[in-house]
């Protein structure tokens, strides 16, 4: 909502001040924590469309056990990474198509799609419900190429 200096135990620092969309709380980071809490500008239009073929393109990250699944999942959720984040949305659907997700898989499933959904909806100046949208018919159209690639090897 702002940057600017704030005083806070004597100290001047400069502040961003932050409104988070999920619940409506406000935030302030200290400009010198920007990359220590993953603060970053929204990504521009071209990385969206390369989000879009990356969404749609069949390829998927598949993993024998589902620990190993987890930790890597997680290490790619942590870099803040728009393609990252998408290729863990990519592999948690799979998943979610042949059996039930864990209950940590399923709130990383929900924290991926947000950070997707959430990206594109301000990036392209839409509403959520409409990136949502978007989103999922690219999903769909992955696991039917996935379905597609595998019915022919």
């Amino acid at each position: 909502e702002k940057i600017e200096p704030t005083k806070i135990d004597g100290t001047e620092q400069v502040f961003y001040h932050l409104r988070l969309l999920s619940n409506n709380s406000k935030v302030m980071v200290p400009k010198e924590n920007l990359e220590l809490v993953g603060l970053r500008p929204l990504c521009p239009t071209s990385e969206i469309r390369s989000l879009f073929t990356i969404l749609r393109d069949g390829n998927i990250d598949t993993y024998k056990d589902w620990r190993g699944r987890y930790k890597q999942n997680l290490d790619k959720m942590k870099t803040g990474d728009l393609k990252e984040v998408a290729k863990v949305l990519k592999n948690l659907r799979l998943v979610s198509s042949k059996k039930s997700l864990s209950f940590r898989e399923k709130k990383m499933y929900e924290r991926a799609t947000y950070f997707i959904v959430s990206e594109v909806a301000h990036v392209k100046k839409i509403d959520e419900e409409h990136a949502d949208k978007l989103v999922e018919k690219a999903l769909v159209s992955s696991m039917q190429k996935r379905m597609a690639d595998r019915a022919v090897n």
